[in-house]
């Protein structure tokens, strides 16, 4: 480490490069008495250990433990939030390797110096808050990235990645992750996370979660020939319950908790069975219309809910996303390579037919997720505060940023009150990014809970009680850990 370092630590002292620290305080209220309140309740949780019930980390590099292979590779070509805003500031994504596998090592290399030299434009950023948590605590770096370092960076962060102390297990066990959710397709086999389950090295618990949207989508290019994976005689609409529910309880056999729906709209509509089993042999013949597949991806989203009523799955629900925003981009570079945009959503029309009939339904969890802030308290809010089911999600991508968490924090609680939320989410592909994501939110409640007992709302005992609560209790209740 210190051999690796000399590099970094030679230039610090010619006073060429700017240095990169983490300010002990940093997210904490500016007030002086408010921060010193909000640093004892973040001193008391900051070691707790970090539960993620949903996010997409490949289960695979926790069961082979290669080793990453470069810095690219680790914090570049897997993380969407990074490449858009290099894409934006005029980075050609092919230039960063996205979609693609692990780059050779000339090609990986120069799009790490891509990314050192528009380090600026990560400015006011959380993704600068992550980068900065990262590169200090996981790796030890002592200077902002530029173009001048650019090198000596990656080959310290590579000769690092090359240790044991930095393999993907031994950074698992490093983080404090006492339970890691994947997001996986109904139609996989979960064979690696049955070998972790089984591994007695292995002390994380790493769970799957049934995704089936493209399954429900059945308007979708491919859908006839797709759903064929979900096993089982799919040729008719019966067939087709009776797999998903197969899947299901496959799924909840190697330890899934939670079913992740992510549709355009949040319609729960549901429609008479010989419509559903018309419209399926529609799609199946590949001549249904749009909103004949609108209305029946509508009518599947009840049925899920029906089923985690009979299964327990927990049920979470994302909508609002326009993805694929740039067909050429998705041509080219496939999903989530960083042109998915939020759409104004609304849930409380499009969730009443599920929640008139599921609502009260006992053991029951519904967490509703949104990139459109104004729901939060116009319809999450109120709808989380009436119905036992349901619990507001933490803000979610384009919103799990200090502003936005923020307004979250006190739209949903003053309507809805603390245990109403979901407690944190990662909802990340970049493994080194899951404890800087998790030390934001524990931050920023800290400072939220410092607030009311400064002004006298909260005692500052009931304010450590609520902040364990959001870190440690209360994702354990929602999600039935």
């Amino acid at each position: 480490m210190a051999t690796a370092c000399e590099p970094i630590a030679t230039a610090l002292t010619l006073g060429l490069m700017a240095a990169l620290t983490l300010h002990p305080d940093r997210l904490l209220p500016t007030d002086p008495a408010v921060r010193s309140i909000a640093r004892r309740l973040y001193e008391a949780v900051r070691d707790l250990p970090i539960v993620s019930p949903h996010g997409h980390v490949d289960p695979r590099i926790l069961r082979d433990d290669t080793p990453f292979a470069d810095p690219t590779s680790l914090f570049l070509q897997p993380d969407h939030y990074v490449t858009r805003l290099l894409h934006a500031g005029g980075v050609p994504l092919q230039q960063l390797g996205v979609g693609e596998e692990p780059l050779p090592e000339n090609r990986a290399r120069e799009a790490w110096r891509l990314l050192c030299a528009h380090w600026d434009l990560f400015r006011g950023t959380p993704v600068r808050y992550w980068f900065d948590s990262e590169l200090v605590d996981i790796f030890g770096v002592t200077e902002r990235p530029c173009a001048e370092n650019a090198d000596a960076l990656y080959d310290l962060i590579a000769g690092q990645l090359r240790q044991p102390s930095h393999r993907p297990r031994a950074l698992l066990r490093r983080f404090g992750i006492d339970f890691l959710a994947t997001t996986d397709d109904p139609g996989d086999d979960l064979t690696a996370h049955a070998a972790l389950r089984d591994d007695p090295a292995v002390d994380t618990t790493v769970a799957p979660t049934f995704r089936p949207d493209r399954y429900l989508e059945i308007g979708r290019p491919g859908w006839p020939e797709q759903v064929k994976a979900l096993g089982g005689d799919v040729g008719d609409y019966a067939g087709y319950l009776a797999a998903l529910e197969a899947r299901r309880r496959y799924f909840i056999a190697h330890g899934a908790v939670s079913a992740d729906h992510g549709h355009a709209d949040a319609g729960t509509e549901p429609i008479e069975r010989h419509e559903a089993e018309r419209i399926y042999r529609a799609a199946r013949a590949g001549t249904v219309s749009p909103a004949e597949a609108a209305a029946f991806r509508r009518h599947m989203t009840f049925e899920m809910a029906r089923m985690s009523c009979d299964d327990g799955l927990v049920m979470t629900m994302h909508p609002g996303i326009h993805r694929n925003h740039h067909p050429a981009t998705a041509n080219q570079f496939g999903p989530d390579s960083g042109h998915d945009i939020p759409t104004a959503v609304e849930f409380t029309h499009a969730l009443q037919p599920l929640l008139a009939r599921f609502g009260t339904h006992p053991g029951f969890h519904l967490v509703l997720f949104t990139v459109d802030a104004d729901v939060y308290n116009r319809e999450i809010a109120p709808l989380a505060g009436f119905y036992p089911c349901v619990y507001a999600g933490a803000p979610w991508w384009f919103l799990d940023n200090p502003s936005e968490i923020r307004h979250y924090q006190a739209a949903v609680t003053e309507i809805a009150g603390f245990s109403r939320l979901s407690g944190f989410i990662d909802d990340t592909r970049a493994f080194c990014s899951i404890p800087a994501r998790h030390d934001m939110s524990r931050r920023l409640d800290a400072g939220f809970l410092a607030d009311l007992v400064a002004a006298h709302r909260l005692d500052e005992d009931e304010a450590l009680d609520a902040l364990t609560g959001l870190v440690d209790d209360q994702p354990r209740k929602v999600f039935k850990l």
